[in-house]
């Protein structure tokens, strides 16, 4: 039931819609249909990504005042409740870094599973070739390296702000490991990108690097944004 709830919302909609796009462009080509595809999902996501880079720039804004309260209050509990009553205070959402992600994982699941089917079928209504160029239904070792690298860059980004942003409730020891491990991510995250598409079709690689690219677009001009915020406020 959940399996056909799914395929419903999700799996359905997106493929009907890749189909749709392939068929009424001016050139049938499905490298271009992708990369609509994939700014289409941007945009659809786009307010939550703004929403959860405002909150943690707010986060990073007040962390003098949140390593404030965590020196003053060593009891758990007491800590808890005087950051989560400040939170309120400064309508900050110490979580909503976290729904941008839970959303977009199913959405990626389904983007997967329609590449794949669609790559794989052998009926010729819709043509793997990407520009004439590349054939993406066919492994390319040129896009899964394109893709570790636009990864290393996310992450990289990705690190910068996790080291600006203030640890609630973990031990300076403990922040530190945990910022070691999130630099150690910046290597670690590519490598697996690289391996993971080294071995699938290369529409899914170029999916993976035009959405990266487009994030970290997105990503630069709302931290741009909400840092000159903060400065300015």
């Amino acid at each position: 039931m959940l399996a056909n709830l799914y395929n419903q919302i999700l799996y359905e909609p997106i493929y009907n819609f890749l189909v749709f796009l392939y068929n009424n462009l001016p050139i049938h080509d499905l490298g271009i249909v992708i990369i609509i595809l994939t700014i289409l999902v941007r945009i659809i996501l786009f307010p939550l990504s703004q929403k959860s880079i405002k909150s943690q720039m707010k986060m990073a804004g007040h962390k003098d005042q949140i390593k404030e309260i965590q020196t003053k209050f060593k009891n758990k509990e007491e800590q808890s409740r005087e950051l989560m009553k400040f939170y309120k205070e400064n309508k900050i959402n110490p979580f909503s870094g976290c729904l941008p992600l839970i959303i977009q994982f199913p959405i990626i699941i389904a983007l997967y599973r329609v590449f794949i089917n669609v790559l794989s079928a052998k009926d010729g209504l819709i043509s793997p070739m990407c520009l004439g160029i590349i054939d993406l239904s066919q492994k390319s070792p040129v896009l899964a390296i394109l893709a570790g690298v636009s990864q290393f860059f996310a992450s990289r980004m990705a690190t910068k702000r996790t080291v600006a942003m203030p640890q609630p409730g973990v031990s300076d020891k403990a922040a530190e490991t945990q910022k070691n491990m999130t630099r150690s991510m910046n290597y670690f995250l590519p490598i697996i990108t690289v391996f993971i598409a080294w071995s699938l079709p290369a529409g899914l690689a170029f999916y993976w690097v035009i959405s990266t690219l487009l994030g970290l677009v997105q990503d630069y001009y709302l931290y741009k944004k909400y840092g000159k915020n903060q400065k300015n406020g």
